[in-house]
């Protein structure tokens, strides 16, 4: 296909942290010439997708920021950072409460403090891992054996309960790696892709033979990197009203075509090129080129009629629904608290709820003060049960584990429910072939991208937009005619 220099319409389909980031990037690329227009679609009512902030009148003015969806992003991927600042919210920017950062496991039903030095799965100080009653004694001794245990010699995949197992055992598997590594993902560990969520552990077995003396020689590296004397970010940011905060930014920088409330049911190739696009209203666009940051199972039906290999691989990918609950108290409600973050709760726990976070302790500007605001995790592959039950039911579900868990015997202030039914995707074993096959199975013009292919969080989401934006127009660089 050939475009000439004033015909470059791209249609992006959905409107969340994905799509608008794209359509951010693609509108920064006018300096190189090209008169790219662009249309994001969104069928909802509103822009972000799972970013999602609701502001709950609290006390003398000052409200609850509760957070629907992610409430943070991580720094250590700087692309959501940089894009916070492009659009203007430098100044908004806020870090976590680092001098409360602990985590608990709940075990046996009671917290225990995530030992200090411990990096996801690996501890890195001796005494604080030695005293800790999280792992038994034998635990922390096949733990160790990580400094014995040769590196696997392929570049295979494998799965994180495998990854695991093979290098600290089965109790570092269940206590540690099940509720914090795929807590993150929302995923089962007996499925979850190692190299498509955790690739950096593979990396320090490979190039250090051992995750203890890899974490180690990176923790040296980085207090050595002739950085230390500038200010340290948190490695989690938010924004002082809550992430949406970025969405509302971004759309209000965004000069191209929104349109909310636009539903894409078909998607047809044209004859001479690029793309039409029929909406729910009747109504059809012509695009040369298409984004599509939709779910995977939606984008396989709207491709399926003239790219059914892709379509079969992208219908492949599976999604999990999953969904929070926050409620605020009095802080003296809370007859257990915790000087932390939060717990994340095993599997093996056999709890309906996968994780609590406090929400007013991770960060400011949450909750007015003297009051706590809390967030309860459900639903995925670790608790789907809870999922189905009716919100007055898990509402008393959600009550009775806060009173076990952290002694809370009063009736919440307020709660909020969010469910996000099949939002979840799942990155199984394989995820990154089956990415690339999609890839490259997709016709001429048309991309895909979003929490379904190369990362779920924010800043991930934000790299892709980048990557994408940058593809579509090396495409259309290649094709035009001056």
């Amino acid at each position: 296909m050939q475009v000439t220099a004033d015909s470059k319409h791209v249609v992006i389909i959905g409107g969340g942290i994905s799509g608008l980031s794209t359509a951010w990037y693609l509108q920064q690329t006018r300096t190189t010439g090209l008169n790219i227009r662009y249309t994001v679609l969104e069928q909802s009512n509103r822009w972000g997708g799972k970013v999602l902030t609701e502001q709950v009148e609290g006390v003398d003015g000052v409200p609850f920021v509760v957070e629907a969806g992610p409430d943070s992003f991580l720094t250590q991927k700087p692309w959501a950072l940089q894009l916070a600042r492009e659009v203007g919210l430098a100044d908004h920017l806020l870090g976590t409460n680092d001098h409360q950062r602990n985590v608990y496991v709940l075990n046996k039903g009671k917290p225990v403090v995530l030992p200090d030095g411990v990096l996801l799965i690996v501890p890195t100080k001796f005494t604080p891992f030695a005293l800790s009653p999280l792992i038994s004694p034998l635990g922390k001794l096949r733990m160790g054996l990580d400094l014995l245990i040769p590196p696997k010699k392929d570049d295979d995949d494998e799965t994180l309960a495998d990854f695991v197992r093979r290098r600290l055992g089965s109790e570092a598997l269940d206590k540690i790696a099940e509720p914090l590594m795929s807590g993150i993902y929302n995923a089962e560990s007996e499925r979850q892709s190692i190299l498509a969520t955790f690739p950096r552990f593979r990396q320090l077995e490979r190039d250090h033979g051992s995750l203890i003396r890899g974490m180690l020689a990176s923790r040296r590296n980085h207090s050595s990197n002739g950085h230390v004397s500038k200010k340290r970010l948190s490695a989690f940011m938010s924004l002082q009203n809550g992430t949406q905060e970025l969405i509302t930014a971004l759309v209000n920088h965004l000069d191209g075509a929104l349109r909310l409330g636009v539903q894409v049911r078909q998607l047809a190739p044209r004859s001479d090129s690029g793309y039409t696009l029929t909406l729910n209203n009747g109504e059809t666009l012509n695009a040369d080129l298409v984004v599509m940051t939709t779910p995977a199972y939606t984008s396989a039906d709207l491709v399926r009629s003239f790219a059914p290999v892709a379509a079969n691989q992208l219908a492949a990918i599976r999604y999990v629904s999953t969904g929070t609950v926050s409620l605020a108290f009095h802080e003296a409600d809370i007859q257990r608290p915790l000087n932390g973050f939060g717990v994340v709760i095993p599997q093996s726990e056999g709890r309906p709820i996968n994780a609590i976070t406090v929400s007013s302790t991770k960060f400011d500007h949450r909750a007015p003060e003297g009051y706590a605001l809390l967030r309860v995790f459900f639903g995925g592959s670790r608790s789907p049960e809870s999922f189905a039950l009716d919100d007055e039911t898990l509402l008393r579900v959600v009550q009775d584990e806060l009173r076990t868990i952290l002694g809370i015997e009063a009736v919440p202030l307020f709660h909020r429910i969010f469910r996000w039914h099949r939002a979840n995707p799942q990155y199984d074993l394989d995820h990154l072939e089956r990415v690339s096959q999609i890839e490259a199975s997709l016709p001429e013009g048309l991309f895909v991208t979003g929490s379904a292919y190369r990362g779920v969080g924010m800043p991930d989401c934000v790299y892709q937009a980048q990557q994408t934006a940058q593809q579509v127009m090396t495409y259309l660089n290649e094709r035009v005619i001056v």
